[in-house]
């Protein structure tokens, strides 16, 4: 990362964020035993790739409150069968280990991750903001990105279908446990939807939710407590109502209209 702080290596691209090196000790345990259990589940006839992602390989995570994320790239499209074993996978790690709080497992085949449709939104998540664990990296097979307004564009241009979902969840949330994890996962989107607004602006990238707020709020000054209170949920999920109300009614549309008005839609998916 360079010395500005902007995410960027030296000639203007988007560095890779995460290192196995920053795995911090009370996390290396978990690490080491996806990676076991990883090649043992899936092994090398169906595992092209295994990669880290979010907090843990950033070297950020707090224990007992961080969870773990991994992206599996399979040699085929998955099945209904690789869910049921990545479902598995989830439940075993989660439960062996107090200082997740929860685990999380993405599959998707390489055809995908090197599609000309995901070039500049899973491609680009694999090559910038994922740590390879095991097998070979994508990223080779993947170009550079710069923090521009086709990736703003294909990263974020969706938000708007993610509303009416959560506003149905939101609804059917009667006890705090729902509400809470409602109002992480949205305000982990908006937040994460703020700073690709204003990346282009910027020239630059981070993954810290804290900083996204503050860089979003230098060019949305009005909106600038709705996103930092995002971010902080983002952290610390809420079960109030009105913080539910907030991000889902309030926020969240009015940052999808802004988003298309600026960048545009992303390209549909089948």
């Amino acid at each position: 990362m360079t010395e500005t702080g902007t995410g960027l290596d030296a000639e203007g691209f988007i560095a890779r964020e995460g290192s196995l090196d920053r795995v911090t000790e009370v996390f290396a345990p978990v690490v080491a035993s996806a990676r076991v259990r990883i090649a043992r589940v899936f092994g090398s006839d169906r595992l092209h790739g295994a990669y880290l992602y979010g907090s843990i390989p950033r070297g950020t995570a707090i224990p007992g409150v961080s969870d773990l994320d991994l992206l599996l790239a399979l040699r085929t499209e998955p099945s209904r069968a690789d869910r049921a074993e990545a479902d598995g996978l989830e439940s075993s790690l989660d439960a062996a280990f107090p200082q997740v709080d929860g685990v999380g497992v993405l599959l998707f085949g390489v055809g995908t991750l090197l599609s000309d449709l995901e070039r500049h939104d899973l491609g680009w998540f694999v090559a910038c903001l994922c740590t390879p664990l095991l097998g070979a990296d994508l990223a080779a097979e993947l170009p550079r990105y710069r923090p521009d307004a086709l990736l703003a564009r294909e990263t974020n241009g969706d938000l708007g279908l993610a509303l009416a979902p959560w506003r149905a969840q939101a609804a059917a949330a009667e006890s705090p446990a729902a509400r809470r994890a409602l109002s992480r996962g949205a305000a982990r989107r908006i937040v994460r939807t703020g700073l690709t607004l204003v990346m282009p602006r910027w020239g630059g990238w981070t993954s810290d939710l804290a900083r996204s707020a503050e860089v979003f709020g230098r060019y949305y000054p009005q909106r600038a407590d709705q996103m930092r209170r995002a971010a902080a949920v983002a952290r610390t999920p809420s079960s109030d109502p009105a913080v539910l109300t907030m991000l889902v009614e309030d926020l969240g549309p009015w940052l999808a209209a802004e988003y298309i008005a600026v960048h545009g839609h992303k390209t549909p998916r089948p």
